[in-house]
C-alpha cells in the first residue's frame, strides 16, 4: 500500500534543513560563476555590499561582512588600489569615512552579477517549464519568507 501525500511532507524542521542545505549549496555555485580577476570573494562581497547599500562607513562594512575592522581595512585597501571603492568625508563626523564604489567598482560589479545571472539562466534553461513554473513560485515564497 503506498504512502499518503501527507505521509511523504517533510516536517518543518526537516524542511528547513532541506531548503538551507540546498540555498547555501546554490549560492556557493553561483558565487563560483564569477569572471575570473584579481578580487577575492572577501573583496568581492564587500564590493557588493557598498554597492546594494550606496555607501557605508568601514565600521558599517565590516559589521555587514561580519569581518573584524583591521581585516576590513585590508580588503578596503586593496579594493582602493583597483580602483573599484573611493573614501569622502563623512557629512556629520570628521572622523569618519564614507565608503563607496567607484563607477570602475560599479562595472566591475555589474559584470559579475551579469556571470552569475547567465550561469543560473543557462541551469533554469535545462529544467523543464513545470520545475520552471515551481521555482518561480517558491522564488516568491522565498522572498516572502525572507522578509520575515
Amino acid at each position: 500500500m503506498g504512502r499518503s501525500v501527507a505521509a511523504e511532507r517533510e516536517t518543518p524542521e526537516q524542511l528547513a534543513k532541506t531548503l538551507r542545505e540546498a540555498i547555501t549549496r546554490l549560492n556557493r555555485r553561483v558565487r563560483q560563476a564569477r569572471p575570473v580577476g584579481d578580487l577575492t570573494f572577501s573583496q568581492l562581497s564587500a564590493l557588493t555590499s557598498l554597492q546594494l547599500a550606496g555607501a557605508l562607513t568601514p565600521r558599517e562594512l565590516a559589521d555587514t561582512e561580519r569581518v573584524q575592522p583591521p581585516t576590513m581595512t585590508k580588503i578596503v585597501g586593496k579594493l582602493e588600489e583597483q580602483g573599484l571603492v573611493a573614501r569622502t568625508p563623512h557629512p556629520t563626523d570628521r572622523r569618519q569615512v564614507i565608503l563607496a564604489p567607484t563607477e570602475q567598482g560599479r562595472a566591475v560589479y555589474a559584470q559579475f552579477e551579469r556571470a552569475r545571472n547567465e550561469w543560473l539562466a543557462t541551469q533554469l534553461a535545462e529544467l523543464a517549464p513545470d520545475e520552471r513554473d515551481t521555482l518561480e513560485r517558491a522564488a516568491r515564497i522565498l522572498q516572502q519568507v525572507a522578509r520575515g
